[in-house]
């Protein structure tokens, strides 16, 4: 299950909303071995599409020292689909390289409703996973 802060699911949401039409991404790191998504950081979609995304590979590199430099880890991996149901792709299993990590899709194909879904994707298997929203001290967002 995913317990996440509700003002850090508001984030990517509104990161979502913000990007559409192209696919926003981003991370949300935590404590590492704590499985607490605490801070949220938005990223650039280096494919910069509607269908795609991939971050750019300067900035996660500089996102995944500073993650090791603060003994954190990536808690949640998180992007947007922009014109399909928030569930992973075969291009999203493929690049899924972190198996302890939340894989979070947000659907902005309706204009007045997010879809905000989070999956396990372990060796090429997808595993649905409920979400628990909690009111809560969450953090705010880094870039």
């Amino acid at each position: 299950m995913l317990r996440i802060d509700r003002s850090i699911h508001d984030q990517i949401v509104a990161h979502a909303r913000r990007d559409h039409p192209d696919e926003a991404c981003g991370v949300v790191a935590g404590p590492e071995g704590s499985d607490r998504p605490e801070r949220i950081i938005e990223m650039l979609n280096a494919a910069r599409s509607p269908t795609f995304y991939e971050f750019d590979s300067t900035e996660y590199k500089k996102v995944y020292d500073e993650l090791w430099d603060r003994d954190e880890e990536f808690v949640v991996i998180y992007h947007s689909h922009t014109a399909t149901e928030a569930y992973p792709s075969r291009t999203d299993i493929t690049y899924a390289q972190w198996p302890q990590a939340h894989y979070v899709l947000v659907s902005t194909r309706e204009p007045d409703t997010a879809e905000f879904r989070s999956f396990r994707i372990i060796d090429g298997e997808v595993t649905e996973e409920p979400v628990e929203i909690v009111d809560g001290g969450g953090s705010g967002a880094d870039r």
